[in-house]
């Protein structure tokens, strides 16, 4: 057997732990992200605009996807179909954190007003209605109160949705089991 097939059956020898040790990095990501969350509303005292929660429920559907796909490890196109989750979960994310960002590089003068709160919208609104106005932003999500090296909390959580997204899609679709 020449060097390069020696080679080869040892990285096929050790791919049946590739897209668990994936999935499970995933998982744990997406569980430190929402931990971190907590942390900073609760312990610093950040409370989070209506974009921020949506980011939120984002992380854990990304996680349950992650998750799902660990637990149920499937062969050939089921992996496909979980990576194709996960990246859709992860596009939702940065679609979110997306227009969040671009909320708080918006001039003070082209900010939109504050709105009503998330609870109090979900109390009178329609859901589809409710949708709208926090995708569509109010002056709360514009304010940044948090930076970590010159960024964000909204663009360290679409550098992760971008980031789980590609690596969980791609890892998903192409290694073996």
């Amino acid at each position: 057997m020449s060097n390069s097939g020696a080679m080869s059956a040892t990285l096929n020898d050790q791919s049946p732990w590739r897209r668990r040790w994936l999935n499970t990095g995933g998982v744990l990501i997406c569980g430190l992200g929402l931990l971190f969350a907590g942390y900073a509303q609760f312990y610093l005292k950040l409370e989070p605009c209506p974009l921020c929660i949506f980011q939120r429920l984002a992380l854990l559907a990304l996680g349950v996807a992650f998750l799902a796909a660990l637990i149920h490890h499937p062969l050939g196109w089921g992996a496909k179909v979980y990576g194709t989750l996960i990246g859709l979960m992860a596009g939702i994310g940065a679609g979110v954190a997306t227009r969040h960002v671009w909320l708080q590089h918006l001039p003070p003068e082209e900010t939109p007003r504050c709105g009503p709160g998330l609870d109090y919208m979900l109390q009178t609104l329609p859901l589809s209605e409710t949708l709208r106005e926090v995708l569509t932003g109010a002056g709360e999500c514009a304010r940044v109160d948090w930076t970590f090296l010159g960024a964000s909390m909204p663009e360290w959580s679409l550098l992760l949705f971008i980031g789980l997204g590609a690596v969980g899609a791609i890892g998903n679709w192409r290694l073996r089991r």
